[in-house]
């Protein structure tokens, strides 16, 4: 092999190396940054693990909203009417926020099977819900009906 063939033969392969690390390394980044979305009854379920990031969204539970007096806290349930997971959030809620409205709250989950909330988005019309609890609470609806029928 000659001296030239040689040279572009090391070209070529430190080309293809440092392609395949930015290669590597923007396919980490991006995996670094999914944020993967559950509804309860999947949280339950185990699905997501603890210590994961990841969005959920679901209704709030009638009457189980409960702040901690003198701070910022709020305790409150979220259900897809088959299973509900207890969240915490600490901060400002949205002025939308209240019980039976539907949310998506972002955070992770702890080993007890809380749900810190990082971030509480409410829906802005009464007639949106995200495709994902539409689907979880009709699929939750039938399975009730279907129970219901069952017992009959």
């Amino acid at each position: 092999m000659t001296p030239t063939r040689r040279r572009r033969l090391v070209i070529v392969i430190a080309m293809v190396v440092g392609v395949a690390i930015a290669a590597g390394l923007g396919l980490q980044a991006f995996r670094n940054n999914l944020l993967y979305y559950f509804t309860p009854s999947q949280v339950a379920a185990g699905d997501a693990h603890a210590g994961q990031r990841f969005r959920m969204g679901g209704l709030v539970a009638m009457g189980s909203v409960r702040r901690t007096p003198g701070s910022m806290t709020v305790h409150f349930t979220l259900t897809d009417m088959k299973d509900s997971i207890p969240i915490t959030y600490t901060g400002i809620l949205p002025d939308l926020f209240r019980e039976g409205q539907g949310i998506v709250v972002y955070g992770t989950l702890e080993k007890n099977g809380q749900f810190v909330a990082d971030q509480v988005l409410a829906k802005h019309d009464s007639k949106y819900m995200p495709p994902e609890v539409t689907a979880a609470m009709q699929k939750a609806m039938q399975a009730q009906q279907a129970a219901v029928k069952g017992a009959s």
